[in-house]
């Protein structure tokens, strides 16, 4: 596999990547943007790999050094899986800052697709009008996936869709459903170049269950924490807690640390969580605070200014859907969450 071809296709129009390096250039090409040209720069330099950063949802952003035949291999993955071929268009709507939007560049130079950038923060209504010549592949964060359903003819301009970043709602994974456009859920982190697995969302091959792509296995910890064994990378213990049906299909309770321990019982707060996705409307999640009694004792925080009357109807949510000890002895309201800039809430109260 070549990591440096001669020339990128972007927005339909072919250029030699040695001429939008050169220093000489005063201003970016039309439709290219400075990030772009700073990050390609960093893959054709000198080192054998690039630094990217964490996305900061479990301490500060951090960087990391991947090598560049490791990332070359991840996007190698993605292309055959999706069956991407030379000059389809791709979708870039990702910060470059992150792994995730970097990779989709390494997707088009390895695959010659034609790599379409736009504004992470569009709203994605020019797909509407691009259903006669749909992009073939794009990656999302959930937040920017919300805008595609505003209007869901937007999905008629896209044949495939990734989503990652942050966990997927039930509710928005309720209304995906009915699309057109083939979703996937993806599992993966910086350190292993994003996805290892994905889960197929909506059609008839939906599943609750993540599968490994070619060449990755899973396994689990001696504290029940997912494994990752992949070529170019050290066995990794994730802080996953995971359910496995073999080496090639997981399922995901709950991040370790995330654990609640009351009255001696662990609880996954996502688990609970996604029983409660349904019946609360404001974005919230499930916590803990020290108890003399029980060790710990579960709240639930809630992005919204004090309300007794939401109070009411959330605590009655809490009766109808929860079992009697699932259930948080408290409801505390905090408006705004913290987020990293993939949309994760960053859970502190």
């Amino acid at each position: 596999m070549n990591l440096f071809p001669e020339t990128i296709c972007i927005n339909g129009a072919v250029h030699r990547v040695e001429t939008l390096l050169e220093k000489s250039s005063p201003v970016c090409p039309a439709g290219i943007e400075s990030d772009l040209i700073e990050f390609l720069a960093q893959w054709y330099g000198p080192q054998n790999f690039i630094t990217v950063h964490t996305s900061g949802s479990t301490g500060a952003p951090k960087p990391i050094a991947l090598d560049k035949q490791f990332v070359a291999r991840s996007a190698g993955r993605t292309i055959q899986f999706f069956g991407l071929e030379p000059g389809q268009r791709v979708l870039l709507c990702l910060p470059l800052r992150y792994i995730a939007g970097k990779l989709m560049v390494i997707r088009a130079l390895l695959g010659q697709l034609d790599l379409c950038p736009v504004d992470p923060a569009s709203d994605f209504s020019f797909l509407a009008q691009c259903r006669d010549t749909p992009f073939r592949f794009a990656a999302m964060v959930p937040n920017q996936v919300s805008k595609l359903l505003d209007d869901p003819a937007r999905f008629e301009g896209l044949d495939s869709l990734l989503i990652g970043g942050s966990a997927l709602s039930s509710r928005l994974e309720t209304r995906l459903q009915n699309v057109p456009t083939s979703c996937f859920a993806s599992y993966g982190m910086t350190e292993t170049a994003t996805h290892i697995a994905l889960r197929r969302i909506n059609g008839p091959e939906a599943s609750d269950g993540f599968h490994c792509l070619q060449g990755i296995c899973v396994g689990l910890s001696e504290t029940g924490c997912l494994t990752i064994d992949m070529q170019g990378l050290d066995r990794l213990v994730t802080n996953d807690l995971a359910q496995l049906d073999d080496a090639k299909t997981f399922r995901i309770l709950g991040r370790a640390d995330h654990v609640i321990i009351c009255g001696g019982i662990k609880y996954f707060p996502e688990t609970i969580e996604k029983k409660l996705e349904k019946a609360i409307e404001q974005p919230f999640f499930i916590g803990s605070l020290p108890d003399e009694t029980l060790g710990r004792r579960m709240v639930l925080v809630i992005e919204a200014l004090p309300d007794n009357v939401l109070e009411k109807r959330v605590a009655q949510s809490l009766a109808r859907c929860l079992d009697r000890y699932e259930r948080p002895r408290k409801i505390v309201f905090k408006k705004p969450f913290e987020r990293t800039e993939t949309g994760k809430i960053i859970r502190t109260f």
